[in-house]
């Protein structure tokens, strides 16, 4: 059988959405398309050539919906879990207060900069294993003093640790 009656027989299978595209539930996230489970209509070509072929969704039949469906609802249950663990993290860095120390001169301006790298460390340092990309600075701190930095844990989970940037203290017990 020609490769062309095979199409258009497997074409005329698909299920046909409101506005002539055919309906595809999708098996991972495609950009400018939809997440995995999206239930997507699509022109044939894109589904035929491209969606299909490379495993991204498959027909949109009752069975796979009842599937996902069921597959969401595991998904859900599995964010809430990581969301108040999240949330239970917050807490504990809202009350939490970190010093760093820096070389600074008289006047209080550091020789270098504090950024997230230092921040992190030290969190690390008083049992809190974050990522870089979670510390969010206006800019680098340049000054002695105490700062309110903001900590992003996930899209709906922020929260604030204060860090203190205090000069360094030689051996001898005088300040750099």
């Amino acid at each position: 059988m020609p490769a062309t009656t095979k199409r258009s027989q497997l074409f005329k299978r698909l299920p046909k959405g409101p506005n002539g595209g055919i309906q595809l539930l999708l098996i991972h996230n495609v950009e400018h398309l939809g997440k995995q489970g999206d239930i997507v209509e699509v022109k044939p070509g894109y589904g035929l050539n491209y969606l299909l072929p490379q495993g991204l969704a498959t027909v949109a039949t009752d069975h796979h919906k009842r599937m996902i469906e069921k597959h969401r609802e595991k998904l859900r249950a599995i964010e809430l879990e990581k969301l108040s663990s999240y949330r239970k993290l917050a807490d504990e860095l809202g009350k939490q207060s970190i010093t760093i120390e820096a070389n600074a001169n008289d006047e209080g301006h550091l020789y270098g900069s504090v950024g997230p790298h230092e921040i992190v460390d030290s969190l690390k340092a008083a049992g809190f294993t974050l990522a870089q990309d979670q510390i969010r600075l206006e800019g680098p701190l340049k000054e002695l003093g105490l700062y309110t930095v903001k900590v992003h844990l996930h899209s709906e989970v922020d929260s604030s640790v204060k860090v203190w940037v205090v000069p360094t203290v030689t051996g001898d017990g005088t300040t750099e």
